[in-house]
């Protein structure tokens, strides 16, 4: 056993196995250290570790033992009065042009360093409207970040306009000094919006008409210059206006207060929301559709005695009378719309002796033709209906039956028959276009819209040849002009408790052999006896124009109006 136990203790290595490592060394990989003989760290290098470990959880325990114990109170008191602010960064609002690029509602900076809007023409307060500016409470904090449209283009196309809010994020210690700042969201500038209207147009149409509605004792009044090819609208008047400035600011109230007493009220845009009783305007109108209908002819020649007698059927041997303006003879459908004969109107209307009439239902049909009696469809918000009375809508309003009278007054424009400017201009162009019914538009360039009138161009032509005649022989001679060619019909409506206001009218279109434009001129509530007051509206107008040399009149003095 002990001889055993030796030999195992025996550490000599033979040589064969000597040999044989030495055949196998080009075998290891060297790289990955194969071949060698392992040897582990030493004690020294683990005490060298944790003493580095040690020293850097000793220097971290200090300091946040610095931190927390001995400068605690004072940091967290300096948290606490630190402080983030959102700052808002306003967008520029869009500015507003006319169709030449003249700017109409603007972005000015006051002295104070806010920036305001401005509009340099008041006479378009009602069609460009105002704004409502941010607002802050008592600590001067904004808790109305938004400029916002309040009427007219300025709500309609609100979002166009006012462009996108910007935030500005701003860290301050104690004391209010920045200690960091940086833009979170860029503000986005509002969009610039291009009108029909040209600027220096509309300046003078408002100018003629608050002439002569103050000088003629009118309360209100309304203008309209249409462009019979497309339906842009170059100057839109509503008198009287008021300052958009005085109702973004809020102020002078002393200021606004006169605008809510005003009996012309300022605020209603009278051009798209005034309702009137449209007199003889409407004449064209009827004439265009019985010679469509083939009830008259051109040659057609109805006896004009200055009022026609019809039977009393309820009371025999009583009649109702109805009274025209002035005898005027026998008339041909243009000399009745030149001098504007209710006599002939009441016989085409309502049918008289021999002649048959076209009946409330085919007045109704030719008036809606038109576009009376329903919104146009321009651009702006709380455009009116206006009315066309059926029988249906009296029975249904005051519980009565319908009468030849009705259609009679129906038929001259009277009775309850309602339209707005916009409206009659609207029509006015249709006659003078050979019967396209535009969609009016304050946009520029804008793809024109329309409905077809069945009117025949045949028809269209002899009306159009009468409202010639009112200007060159009749009614509307006031604006016979030797630098410009008119085609125009005046009307008068009566209005009041007693019928002691007169609404004054006129429509027609120009150059007359190749009309551009329309115009629909209404003065609202003036003295009797100033119901042909509108024509001169006209009149101080075009001699404006042609003062200027403008090329609505055939003048070159600036760039060409038909853009």
């Amino acid at each position: 056993m002990l001889w055993r136990r030796k030999k195992r203790l025996n550490l000599e290595i033979a040589p064969d196995e000597i040999f044989l490592d030495a055949s196998n060394a080009p075998a290891y990989e060297r790289a990955r250290f194969e071949g060698r003989l392992e040897k582990p760290l030493s004690r020294g290098i683990f005490v060298s570790l944790g003493a580095v470990l040690s020293l850097l959880f000793l220097v971290l325990a200090v300091r946040a033992w610095h931190l927390e114990i001995v400068n605690g109170a004072a940091f967290a008191e300096a948290s606490a009065h630190n402080s983030l602010e959102v700052t808002t960064l306003f967008a520029p609002r869009g500015v507003i042009t006319d169709v030449h690029g003249t700017v109409i509602a603007e972005n000015t900076e006051r002295e104070d360093g806010s920036v305001v809007r401005h509009y340099p023409f008041p006479s378009l307060s009602q069609i460009i409207g105002y704004v409502s500016y941010p607002k802050k409470d008592a600590k001067g904090i904004y808790y109305d970040t938004s400029e916002t449209g309040i009427a007219g283009l300025e709500a309609e196309y609100d979002e166009l306009l006012a462009g996108k809010n910007g935030q500005l994020l701003t860290e301050k210690d104690v004391r209010g000094a920045i200690r960091s700042a940086g833009t979170v969201v860029k503000p986005e500038n509002g969009s610039t919006l291009q009108l029909s209207i040209d600027a220096a147009l509309q300046r003078l149409v408002a100018r003629a008409v608050a002439d002569v509605a103050s000088a003629k004792g009118f309360i209100a009044g309304a203008g309209i210059i249409l462009d019979v090819h497309t339906g842009a609208v170059r100057a839109i008047v509503s008198y009287p206006s008021y300052d958009p400035n005085v109702m973004s600011t809020g102020g002078p109230a002393d200021t606004i207060a006169s605008y809510n007493s005003n009996p012309g009220r300022p605020f209603l845009d009278h051009a798209i929301q005034g309702v009137y009783a449209p007199g003889s305007v409407v004449k064209p109108l009827v004439a265009s559709g019985a010679l469509t209908d083939g009830l008259i002819t051109p040659d057609t020649i109805i006896n004009d005695p200055g009022s026609i007698s019809i039977p009393d059927p309820y009371h025999p041997g009583k009649s109702f009378i109805y009274k025209g303006w002035r005898p005027l003879g026998l008339v041909d459908v243009r000399k009745a719309i030149a001098w504007s004969s209710d006599i002939f109107f009441y016989t085409v209307g309502g049918g008289f002796e021999g002649q048959k009439g076209l009946g409330i239902d085919r007045l109704d049909y030719w008036y809606k033709q038109f576009g009376l009696g329903s919104a146009t469809g321009i651009d702006l918000s709380g455009e009116a209906n206006g009315l066309i009375p059926t029988p249906d809508w009296k029975k249904e309003t005051f519980d009565e039956p319908w009468y030849l009278g009705d259609t009679y007054f129906t038929a001259i424009g009277q009775y309850s028959v309602q339209v707005t400017p916009i409206q009659m201009a609207r029509a006015i162009a249709a006659v003078a276009n050979g019967g396209k019914l535009f969609t009016p538009t304050l946009l520029a360039n804008q793809t024109p819209s329309y409905t077809t009138v069945p009117a025949s161009a045949a028809a269209l032509q002899v009306v159009r040849e009468g409202m010639r005649q009112a200007v060159t022989t009749a009614l509307a001679g006031a604006i016979n002009l030797s630098y410009v060619h008119v085609a125009a019909k005046t009307g008068t409506a009566q209005t009041g408790v007693r019928n002691q206001y007169d609404n004054s009218w006129v429509v027609g279109f120009f150059p007359y052999d190749h009309p551009q434009y329309a115009f629909a001129v209404v003065l609202e509530r003036g003295p009797e006896g100033t119901g042909e007051q509108a024509v001169n509206v006209m009149r101080d107008l075009f001699d404006l124009l042609y003062a200027e040399n403008s090329p609505y009149v055939g003048g070159t003095s600036a760039a060409d109006m038909s853009r």
